[in-house]
């Protein structure tokens, strides 16, 4: 069966790249032929010079402008800075290495005029559907470029948050009613789609859980570290996490290795790609995010962990996932001490849903053989 994917994969973030990899060979070890739509639309691109986001400027022809020609030389600076950057080739490597992708795309018009060929389009996974961002307001990933008589479905989309604005709840409730097997990735998305007259969703588990530890080995990187560590992924720089960390680290005499620059870290793995981050993961002694697929890969590879609470509102999905295995208390806002997590009860209960989410799949599958 042709199989093609639609998700965010040409982010420079290792949970995006991992999703995306997951749902793609997973359903390649079913004996199907997958690849990733490599669409990259304009407002994803990492340079953008002309790009005014401020709603009062945007509004404003002369302050739009005026906006636009202070950001330029920043803008500019900024791009050939990434440009050379290492932590763009190594997810440039990666993502050449392991990712199978269709022609290129730029809009969304160009997938609708030049039609991608496949018996099944999946939108997902990741925060494919968070309105907060671009790509949740963009029509592809809610595949309303494929042809009417093509099968659909959605795998583990996020809103990532728990809920979205009013004035967008029609056009969201079109397009995911045109879809045509839904799953979300939250329990809190079920409540958001309701809310919009959708009973038919279900919810999976994000596709990182679809392969197992052994699996994902096959991909991580052979970096060895010197020290026994606490890693940190910290997208925010909170106060929280960097209080959390020191203390961890001298109560339990570990280094602190983190995933962003900070003034308190021994050693930073920003420059790195996923596989390092794999490989990160798996031999940290503790590992404190506030990141879902850190913590993901924290379950994966039955790690020590805690969640800081995320500023920005969209703790949903860590909630969800971490209440669904019965460990919701590594959810916290301040530093405390936990008890060993057993991995065997939360195993069981995770196993289950992986069990479910493949059930999903299947359940698509069938319907296209069917079809």
């Amino acid at each position: 069966m042709k199989i093609r994917t639609i998700t965010c994969h040409k982010a420079d973030n290792h949970g995006a790249n991992l999703q995306a990899y997951a749902l793609m060979h997973y359903l390649e070890s079913l004996n199907n032929d997958v690849e990733i739509i490599d669409y990259v639309p304009d407002w994803f691109k990492h340079f953008r010079p002309f790009y005014c986001g401020t709603p009062r400027f945007a509004a404003n022809p002369v302050l739009k402008f005026a906006y636009i020609c202070a950001k330029f030389p920043s803008r500019v600076k900024s791009y050939r800075k990434y440009k050379k950057s290492a932590r763009k080739a190594n997810f440039d490597a990666f993502r050449a290495k392991y990712y199978k992708l269709t022609a290129h795309y730029e809009s969304f018009d160009a997938l609708v005029s030049e039609p991608v060929d496949a018996d099944l389009f999946i939108a997902g996974s990741d925060q494919i559907w968070n309105t907060m961002m671009d790509n949740g307001k963009d029509p592809a990933y809610y595949l309303q470029f494929v042809p009417d008589e093509k099968v659909t479905a959605s795998y583990a989309a996020s809103f990532s948050v728990s809920e979205i604005p009013e004035e967008l709840k029609p056009q969201i409730k079109k397009r995911i009613d045109s879809i045509d097997y839904v799953s979300v990735r939250e329990k809190s998305a079920i409540d958001i789609l309701e809310d919009m007259g959708i009973y038919n969703a279900e919810v999976v588990l994000d596709p990182v859980f679809l392969l197992n530890q052994e699996q994902w080995r096959e991909i991580e990187s052979n970096a060895e570290f010197d020290d026994d560590y606490i890693l940190v992924y910290d997208f925010e720089g909170t106060e929280e996490v960097r209080n959390f960390a020191v203390k961890y680290a001298k109560e339990h005499n570990l280094k602190i290795y983190s995933l962003y620059k900070n003034n308190y870290c021994n050693k930073c793995f920003e420059d790195y790609g996923p596989d390092v981050f794999l490989s990160l993961v798996k031999n940290a002694a503790f590992v404190l995010s506030n990141s879902f697929h850190a913590t993901a890969f924290s379950l994966i590879y039955e790690k020590e962990f805690c969640v800081i609470k995320r500023q920005e509102g969209i703790n949903s999905r860590m909630i969800d996932l971490l209440d669904s295995v019965g460990i919701f208390d590594r959810i916290v806002s301040e530093y405390k001490e936990f008890t060993e997590i057993q991995y065997s009860t939360v195993k069981e209960l995770l196993d289950k849903q992986i069990k479910d989410s493949k059930s999903f799949l299947d359940l698509v599958l069938e319907g296209v053989s069917e079809s």
